[in-house]
Parts: C-alpha cells; structure tokens; sequence
C-alpha cells in the first residue's frame, strides 16, 4: 500500500529537490546522500583493504624478479617443452570434462531431478580425497598402455575439474526453463542431438565458458599429480627451477598468473557480449535471467 501512495504522488508531481536527492546526479546533500546510498564508504574501505592484500604480495614478487626475469624465462631450458604440455593437457581435460559432465547434468535435470543431490554429493568427493591418495590409486589399476602417455594425467586432472565444471554448469542449467525449451524445440521436431546443440549449447555459454576457463586453470596450476606421475608439466617445471634460479621461477609463477587473469577477461568479456545479445544479465559463474520490463 505504501509503495503504490509513494507512485500515486511520484505520478502526481514530486518536488524537484527531492527527486534530485534519489539519484546520482543530485547536488548537494541529496546528491552525497544517494552516493552512500548507493555505494556506502564501507564498501570502498572493505574493497581498499582487499586491493591492498592482494597487490602487496604482487608489488613485492614483481620487484624481486624484474623485469628482465621476464625476458629471460622464455629462453629456459625446458619452458617450451613444459608449458606446451601443460596446455595440451589443458586442452584434452576441457574437451572430455565438457563432453561427460554436460550431457550427464542436462539428463539429471530433465529426466533425474532426485539425483541432484546425490552427484552433488558424487562430484564433491575429488575435494575430499586428497590428490596424493588419488594418484597412488590410479597407479595401481590404470592399464599399461596409458602409464607411459601423459593421458593418463589427462584423465586424472578431468576427476579434479569434475566438481567445478559440473558447479558451473549447473548454475547455467537452473537459470533456465529447460523443460520448456527442450519440449518446445521436440515440438517442432528436432532430435536430442539438434536440441542439445541448437537450443541448449547457445543458453549455456558463459556456463561453458566458467567450466573451461576453472578446468584450464586447475590444470595450469597443478603440482602433485604431475610430480608423483614424473611429468615436468609447468608447475613442476617453475618448483625444479625455483632450486637454480628464484627471480626467473618467480617470473614465471606471476607470467602463469597474468594468463590465468587474460583468461578470465576474455570470459567476461565474451559472456558480457552473449548476456546482451539474449537478454540476460551474465556474471562469471552466474546466468540470471531478466524479466521483461524488469530493472
């Protein structure tokens, strides 16, 4: 009742000064005010403070290196080779993480709601276990033909990246009203092949996005299963070389970083893009659909 009398009088004519003090463009106290309203100091200390953890640390590796640290690493022996497997197993990770864990949440969602608790509870336990226990498993039953190839640490980095990239899909797939779309595109007879990527895939991209760029990441910065499977991926290769020289391995570990953030720009960016193409408000690891007429 009170918020349609406070519209019956904005309709009938406000006064100006108390209309300017609402917004941000408003001049004196009611302008300030709407400032702390809006975005109250707080804030801006929590978000000062926050910066200043965070870049101190940075500030104080990046003077200890150099920066001809920079120009130096990529001349190392062994940083082609390293950082060339670490992406190439980057890359076979994405692929089979993406191509199991979409189809098997889109099937949970449709045909298996009940079972959402439980391959919650299932996709949680790479977390749980620790990677040195992990690893000592795989050893012990993997076949012979896949412990000489660094696809068996492919395969190992993809029950890592299990429990992020099913957590981003699913957020992806609950923004949506799948049960509508999927009868509306069987409706106008498409299979489940051209449903799943002519209806789904599109609605699912910065979903997608997340999980590649949170499966990427893990890879590029995984050390334990590298070592105890005796690859030198780029991890291992920045730990071994940390022993003959610090300020080039420090280099590295922040060269690693600055990618790792280039990455998610590139996601939010790209995610940015798709969420004002469909009319959805895009965040990282978010879709929020915006009703129409909504703020």
């Amino acid at each position: 009742m009170a918020a349609v009398v406070g519209a019956e009088r904005g309709s009938l004519g406000a006064p100006a000064p108390a209309r300017r003090g609402r917004g941000w463009g408003g001049g004196g106290r009611g302008g300030v005010a709407g400032l702390r309203r809006g975005f109250p100091l707080w804030r801006w200390a929590i978000l000062l403070v926050a910066g200043v953890y965070f870049v101190i640390p940075l500030y104080a590796a990046l003077r200890f290196a150099g920066i001809g640290a920079f120009r130096a690493v990529v001349h190392q022996s062994g940083f082609a080779s390293s950082l060339g497997l670490s992406v190439r197993l980057a890359a076979i990770t994405t692929v089979i993480t993406l191509a199991l864990m979409l189809p098997t949440a889109v099937y949970v969602h449709l045909r298996l709601p009940r079972l959402r608790r439980l391959l919650e509870a299932v996709t949680i336990l790479p977390i749980v276990i620790p990677p040195v226990v992990l690893i000592v498993g795989v050893l012990q039953v993997a076949p012979g033909f896949l412990k000489g190839t660094p696809n068996l640490l492919a395969l190992e980095y993809v029950i890592l990246a299990m429990p992020f990239a099913y957590r981003s899909i699913d957020a992806g797939l609950r923004a949506l009203d799948l049960k509508t779309l999927v009868e509306a595109s069987n409706s106008l007879g498409a299979g489940w092949l051209a449903t799943l990527r002519r209806v789904i895939l599109p609605n699912l991209t910065t979903a997608l996005l997340s999980a590649t760029v949170l499966t990427v990441a893990l890879v590029l910065g995984e050390y334990t299963m590298a070592s105890l499977d005796l690859y030198q991926t780029f991890p291992v290769w920045i730990v071994v070389f940390d022993q003959t020289s610090g300020p080039i391995s420090v280099a590295a570990s922040l060269l690693a970083l600055f990618v790792t953030w280039i990455f998610l720009l590139a996601i939010m960016t790209v995610g940015s893009r798709s969420g004002r193409r469909t009319g959805s408000q895009v965040a990282l690891f978010s879709v929020v659909r915006r009703e129409p007429g909504g703020s």
